[in-house]
């Protein structure tokens, strides 16, 4: 016999509590991509240099990939059922990343270097935390959602790292 619910309530086999949790855990991991997508941003208008038509055109399509697994990432907390981050004091309270403030960007290959990392630091998030979680509250969608999410970071870091060479 089906369960009577209001129409409104996340009824997907797992407990509010726990669906809470893990969308803690995915905004954590939507304020990192936030500000990888805002630093690569600020690169691909800053990148000089005898490199600068092709680097500027591997940041912008990193940063287009960025704002689609952001946009994916919001989406998933919707559908657990809770609310996605939107503010920088918000994604400041929670991200591992750091902003890259000044002016002061550095030369290519630094640039290309500082993303590289930041990459394989959410890729370490993802596999090491983020998965792990998702798991133990046998919440597969997400679990299966994140490892699309890392094998993304993995081909934009490799893409980064092979060009920094």
């Amino acid at each position: 016999m089906a369960t009577k619910i209001k129409h409104s309530e996340v009824n997907i086999g797992i407990s509010k509590e726990n669906r809470q949790f893990v969308s803690d855990n995915l905004n954590r991991l939507l304020a990192n991509e936030y500000f990888l997508y805002t630093k690569t941003r600020k690169f691909h208008w800053n990148v000089e240099g005898v490199h600068f038509r092709s680097l500027h055109t591997l940041f912008e399509d990193q940063y287009k990939e960025l704002a689609e697994v952001i946009d994916d990432i919001a989406e998933r907390i919707r559908k657990l059922g809770h609310y996605a981050l939107g503010s920088f004091k918000q994604f400041s309270a929670v991200a591992d990343l750091l902003e890259h403030d000044g002016e002061e960007v550095g030369d290519a290959k630094t640039m290309l270097l500082e993303l590289c990392d930041d990459h394989e630091t959410i890729i370490r998030i993802i596999r090491s935390e983020l998965i792990p979680i998702a798991d133990k509250y046998k919440d597969e969608g997400t679990s299966d959602f994140l490892t699309g999410v890392m094998e993304q970071h993995e081909t934009m870091a490799w893409m980064l790292r092979a060009t920094a060479k």
